[in-house]
């Protein structure tokens, strides 16, 4: 019976390899000796072939089957001779290959520009925690638009992947001892608990610190630093099933969004909250500035306005009440369209570090701008609410009180054995 049980889950639970990804057409030498390594460090590698021209060595999977993926017009694009567009379909097939395998234990891949764009679109596909090295010739630069809000290791090929030599190999046996090391980690204890997302700025930090010290027996608290990423992290999480709910305290993210600064969310911002409906406490933090780089890149526009130097590579830019009217109606058309528990607290007396009174940002009156419009906009039902609070969002009070809302959303404290 036992050995008919194991037999019944090794068909159903597929065994779980290493894929080594890459364009077999160009980079077939380089793909051969990733695998090598990896079998040779105990690993089983799996090669993938997503190249758009005749493979230079034999994949285990083969371009065409990974292309069968891709959306109408696939195979025209890849027959088309536009480099470009073969790029971006073969992109978007393996994306849906990715996302359709049960199969990955981690996965590795190689590239220059077009294959660093087609392997990590299928890596981004993949859920946090499957171990992801992308070894590119683009390492080294911008590589926002290949990672997005993934946990990919973005590594440095140094020498351009075009044959084997000395520096190559070094990279890719360094990569194939990485990936192996990462698909044989045991699991972290979570003890069960619940996730929950939090959102923190410096100038949030003390409140965001208090509620997870509050909550932190009952939930493993996940705080998410609100620079545009980490807003989107925290809700592919969410989107994800992966998280209880979420105290987003610092929405500054919307400011930079709105008004062209450099630590923006997207126009999806709280679209999680929407589709999940998970219990939602947020609150004004940060929704006093918006986000530049040095006293130089500021736009010309913004010359006459009240700055603050945070470091000498970031500067903050106090919000006018008009602006601040703008921020406020934002948020709460997206909160009304959240059918799930929300609680949005205002916090009267100050929404920063900054703003308070003798603070560099303190204004009363784009303040009562923005709280105004989140009030007025609001639609208040019994499950969403907006409370105002005669605190500033870093008193220990406005943190015991945030806690107390989501304990009251989610029934109290988790109770033993409870998901």
């Amino acid at each position: 019976m036992i050995m008919a049980e194991r037999m019944a889950t090794a068909r159903t639970d597929p065994v779980k390899r290493i894929h080594v990804v890459g364009t077999a057409d160009t980079k077939g030498e380089e793909l051969a000796f990733l695998a090598a390594r990896i079998r040779a460090g105990g690993g089983e590698p799996l090669v993938v072939d997503v190249g758009t021209q005749a493979p230079a060595m034999t994949p285990d999977i083969a371009a065409d089957e990974v292309a069968r993926r891709g959306p109408a017009g696939t195979a025209e694009a890849l027959a088309s001779g536009d480099r470009g567009r073969a790029v971006a379909a073969m992109g978007a097939a393996f994306a849906a290959f990715a996302a359709a395998r049960g199969d990955i234990a981690a996965i590795v891949g190689i590239g220059g520009g077009g294959g660093t764009s087609i392997v990590t679109a299928g890596m981004r596909e993949l859920p946090f925690g499957i171990p992801k090295i992308m070894v590119s010739t683009l390492a080294s630069g911008d590589v926002a638009p290949y990672v997005g809000v993934s946990d990919i290791v973005m590594m440095p090929s140094i020498t351009d992947l075009a044959g084997l030599n000395r520096i190559s190999r070094r990279v890719l046996a360094d990569a194939a001892a990485a990936i192996v090391a990462m698909a044989a980690r045991t699991e972290e204890d979570s003890d069960g608990k619940p996730a929950i997302g939090l959102t923190m700025f410096g100038v949030t930090t003390p409140c965001v610190t208090a509620i997870t010290g509050e909550l932190r027996d009952d939930y493993d608290c996940l705080v998410f630093h609100a620079t545009g990423t980490g807003g989107r992290t925290m809700e592919k999480l969410g989107d994800s099933g992966a998280l209880a709910g979420v105290l987003d305290m610092t929405t500054t993210e919307v400011c930079d969004f709105l008004f062209g600064g450099v630590l923006p969310a997207t126009a999806d911002r709280l679209g999680a909250i929407k589709r999940t409906g998970i219990p939602y406490v947020g609150s004004a933090g940060g929704l006093d500035m918006v986000n530049f780089w040095a006293p130089e890149t500021i736009p010309p526009k913004y010359g006459a306005r009240r700055f603050h130097r945070h470091n000498p590579n970031v500067t903050l830019m106090r919000t006018t009440p008009e602006e601040s009217t703008v921020i406020g109606e934002w948020i709460a058309l997206k909160l009304n369209e959240c059918e799930g528990p929300v609680r949005f607290l205002i916090p009267e007396r100050g929404v920063s570090a900054l703003d308070r009174e003798g603070s560099d940002f303190f204004d009363p009156e784009a303040d009562a701008a923005l709280f105004s419009a989140i009030e007025n906009t609001i639609r208040q039902t019994e499950r969403r609410r907006v409370e105002r609070l005669p605190l500033h969002i870093n008193d220990p009070q406005f943190a015991r009180h945030a806690v107390a809302a989501f304990r009251d959303m989610v029934g109290g404290a988790r109770q033993a054995g409870a998901a």
